[in-house]
């Protein structure tokens, strides 16, 4: 699919040098760049995801009653 993508004159210099040196064009390494990003910032990993909780002084079962509280309607 092509997309339109606008790339400061001084980027795309460096990508120009990039994709000679590296015999590939520069469609390529931003191909290559897209997808390296997208890998890093999804959070499908559980690496990623493990212990990110660890800094709060909440037991997770507290923090999920209190939310619920919060949506609790009194009638």
């Amino acid at each position: 699919m092509r997309t339109l993508v606008d790339i400061p004159e001084n980027d795309l210099s460096r990508l120009t040098k990039m994709s000679k040196t590296r015999k590939v064009s520069r469609s390529q390494l931003v191909r290559n760049a897209v997808s390296r990003f997208l890998q890093e910032e999804e959070p499908d990993s559980l690496d990623k995801l493990f212990g990110i909780w660890a800094d709060r002084n909440i037991d997770g079962l507290e923090y999920q009653e209190q939310m619920r509280r919060e949506w609790e309607r009194e009638y």
